[in-house]
C-alpha cells in the first residue's frame, strides 16, 4: 500500500486558492469575449460614420490585401464629374481718361504746355506735370471733355504728390518737418494750415501721440479751399486758389430749397461728427443712434460771406444715408457727398481759413 504523502495545512490552503484564483480568471475570460461578440454586430453596421451627422468616403484605392469592413455606404459604380465653374473673365479695362488729352483744337502754347505734362508724366517728373496742366486747366479756353481729361490726370498725379508719404523734390506745395520736444500733431498741423487728421492719413500716424520728436514727416502747405458747380452737381478740390487736387460728386438742394450761391467758409467750431439735426420742414429732431439719421458720418457748417449766401446759416456739407441722392436736387440746401469721401474732405477743410464758392 502506497504511503500517503502528508502535506501541512498551510501548503494545502496556498494550493486550494491558486486553483480558485484560476477558475475566476477563466470565468472572465470567458465572460469578455461573449461580451465583445455582441459588441461588435452593431459596431460593423456603423463602417466608417466617425462622426454624427458626418459621411466620410475614402475614395483612394486600397494599399492592402486585407478586404475592408462591410459598410452601410454604397458608391455608385461612376461618380460624376464634378462641375467646375470657371472664375468669372475680368473685364476689360477701359483706357483712363487721363490719356485723352486732345490739342488738336488749342492754341500752339495750350497744345505745346499739354505736350510736355505728358512726356513729364512718363519721365516721372510729377510736379513739372502738376504745374503745367494746372496751367492748361486755369487759363487755357477747353471744352468740357478736355476739362474732364485735364482734370482726371490731376487728380491721378495727387495721388502721387499730395496723399503719398513722401514728398516730391522741388515741390513748394508740400515738405518735411522735424518733430522738436513737445510738438502737438494738432500745432505742426496749425501751422501749416491744414488739420492734424489730413497728416495722420499721408503719414500713416495711427493716434496724434505716436508722435515722437526726432521724427520727420511730411506736412502740406494749406489750406484747401472747395468749388460746387450747381449744374453739374460736382465740388472741385484745390489746395491753395490754384493748384486742382481732385473732383467730388454732390447732392443739392431740392426745388424752392436750392442751395444759394456766393462765397462760403468753414464756421469756427463748425466741424462735428453726427451732430443733432432738426429738420427744418418737418420739424422732426435727429439724434446721432438714430437708425434713420440723415447727416451720415461728417457735418462742416458754413457760413455765408458773399452773394446770395451773405448772412446766410444752417447750411453745411454733409454726409447722407441716401447714396442715390447723389447727383440730384435732394436736400435741404446743403451739400451732400458720400460717406467716406465727406470724411476725407472733412479732413482737409479748416475752419475760418477754407472757402467754398457754389457757382452755376
Amino acid at each position: 500500500m502506497a504511503k500517503y504523502r502528508y502535506q501541512p495545512y498551510r501548503v494545502r490552503r496556498t494550493r486550494n486558492r491558486n486553483i480558485a484564483y484560476f477558475a475566476l480568471a477563466v470565468v472572465v475570460i470567458i465572460a469578455g469575449v461573449i461580451f465583445l461578440k455582441k459588441m461588435r454586430r452593431p459596431n460593423q453596421a456603423i463602417g466608417r460614420i466617425t462622426e454624427p451627422d458626418a459621411e466620410v468616403i475614402d475614395l483612394t484605392p486600397a494599399e492592402t490585401d486585407v478586404a475592408p469592413q462591410p459598410t452601410d455606404i454604397h458608391l455608385p459604380e461612376s461618380l460624376p464629374e464634378p462641375e467646375i465653374i470657371p472664375p468669372p473673365e475680368p473685364k476689360p479695362q477701359a483706357e483712363p481718361e487721363k490719356t485723352a488729352i486732345e490739342t488738336d483744337d488749342q492754341d500752339d502754347r495750350t497744345a505745346q504746355l499739354i505736350t510736355e505734362a505728358k512726356q513729364d508724366i512718363k519721365n516721372g517728373k510729377i510736379i513739372a506735370a502738376r504745374d503745367k496742366l494746372n496751367q492748361v486747366l486755369l487759363a487755357a479756353p477747353l471744352s468740357y471733355q478736355q476739362r474732364q481729361a485735364v482734370k482726371a490726370n490731376l487728380a491721378d498725379l495727387s495721388e502721387k504728390w499730395l496723399f503719398s508719404r513722401n514728398p516730391y523734390a522741388g515741390d513748394t506745395l508740400t515738405g518735411t518737418y522735424k518733430v522738436q520736444p513737445g510738438d502737438l500733431l494738432s500745432q505742426i498741423a496749425k501751422n501749416y494750415k491744414v488739420p492734424y487728421e489730413i497728416l495722420m492719413t499721408i503719414n500713416n500716424i495711427r493716434r496724434p501721440r505716436d508722435l515722437r520728436a526726432g521724427d520727420t514727416i511730411k506736412v502740406i502747405n494749406g489750406p484747401f479751399h472747395a468749388i460746387v458747380y450747381r449744374s453739374t452737381f460736382t465740388l472741385d478740390l484745390y489746395l491753395g486758389n490754384k493748384t486742382y487736387v481732385k473732383s467730388y460728386r454732390v447732392g443739392l438742394g431740392e426745388k424752392d430749397m436750392e442751395t444759394p450761391t456766393g462765397k462760403w467758409r468753414v464756421r469756427t467750431g463748425g466741424k462735428l461728427i453726427k451732430p443733432t439735426w432738426t429738420d427744418p420742414v418737418t420739424g422732426r429732431t435727429y439724434v446721432a443712434d438714430d437708425p434713420d439719421y440723415p447727416l451720415g458720418s461728417r457735418w462742416i457748417a458754413l457760413e455765408g460771406l458773399e452773394g446770395n449766401a451773405k448772412g446766410r446759416a444752417g447750411f453745411a456739407v454733409h454726409g447722407t444715408k441716401e447714396p442715390e441722392t447723389i447727383g440730384t436736387r435732394s436736400s435741404r440746401g446743403c451739400i451732400r457727398l458720400l460717406n467716406g469721401e465727406v470724411i476725407e474732405l472733412y479732413n482737409m477743410l479748416v475752419p475760418e481759413l477754407s472757402e467754398v464758392r457754389v457757382v452755376d
